[in-house]
């Protein structure tokens, strides 16, 4: 059974001297379709292109919200365009960060760019990738206001209570969970994920960034994705082949766009 990579960044400088021997090795491994998440104007074209380039990977297209100047009057049409690629199957990776931008205007611009982003998805009938950091309340509120029956998504490393990915699972949202989930210090996570159901988690990388252990502080890639999987097994006590087989049809559920000839 292949992994399904739904969040990376291949597009990242990190890869520029290996990736084009780095990304067909990772999918012959045995990690395959692959997302690529756009951050910048330029992240996302490159998603796309990747997209165009290899058969296994996908692009989600978006601007991350610490990259708000990128953003300007002409952006949401443009994302549109791209979002109608074949192989675009997401709006993101958006949402909110505070932990760099610590000023209200700055921060409300960022709310607004984040609901711009989540209006679009809706009118292309599209999940979104959410990134929240050190702004779970603000986070949570938005797509609670935008939850309509007519938003999905999921919460890329998530980082918030138990309680509140109770509450987005209930709206119908999966939970990210990438190489943070092996770190000795990541009990809330843990806890995360004992608590909800398989059913709404998915498996990430956020490549090259947050390589699990016993990779930590290396760069990461998707191959890494093996041990994500044998640490949730351990946690749920069921075996890794069930995690990735669940996550697997999680991901295909929620990124309905996905060539199903992956399966």
């Amino acid at each position: 059974m292949k992994i399904f990579e739904t969040h990376a960044h291949y597009d990242d400088e990190q890869f520029d001297n290996d990736r084009a021997t780095l990304l067909p090795q990772i999918i012959a491994g045995g990690v395959s379709p692959i997302i690529n998440v756009g951050a910048t104007m330029r992240g996302t074209y490159a998603s796309v292109r990747f997209s165009e380039e290899y058969k296994d990977v996908y692009a989600a297209v978006g601007i991350h919200p610490s990259e708000y100047k990128d953003f300007n009057d002409d952006t949401i049409e443009t994302l549109r365009t791209l979002a109608d690629k074949p192989k675009a199957v997401a709006i993101g990776e958006i949402g909110l960060d505070y932990y760099w931008d610590k000023e209200e205007d700055v921060q409300a611009f960022q709310r607004e760019i984040f609901k711009k982003q989540i209006a679009l998805a809706k009118a292309l009938n599209l999940p979104i990738i959410v990134h929240s950091r050190e702004a779970a309340k603000d986070t949570f509120d938005i797509i609670k206001e935008e939850s309509d029956g007519n938003l999905r998504g999921v919460i890329h490393c998530y980082s918030g209570s138990v309680e509140m990915a109770r509450e987005y699972v209930k709206m119908g949202f999966y939970i990210g969970v990438g190489g943070v989930v092996t770190f000795k210090n990541a009990k809330t996570l843990v806890n995360v994920v004992e608590d909800i159901p398989l059913t709404s988690i998915l498996l990430e990388t956020d490549s090259p960034y947050m390589a699990p252990a016993p990779h930590r502080g290396e760069r990461n890639n998707s191959s890494y994705l093996t041990h994500v999987a044998a640490k949730i097994a351990e946690l749920k006590s069921t075996t890794a082949e069930e995690v990735i087989k669940t996550t697997r049809a999680n991901a295909f559920k929620l990124f309905d766009k996905v060539c199903k000839d992956n399966e």
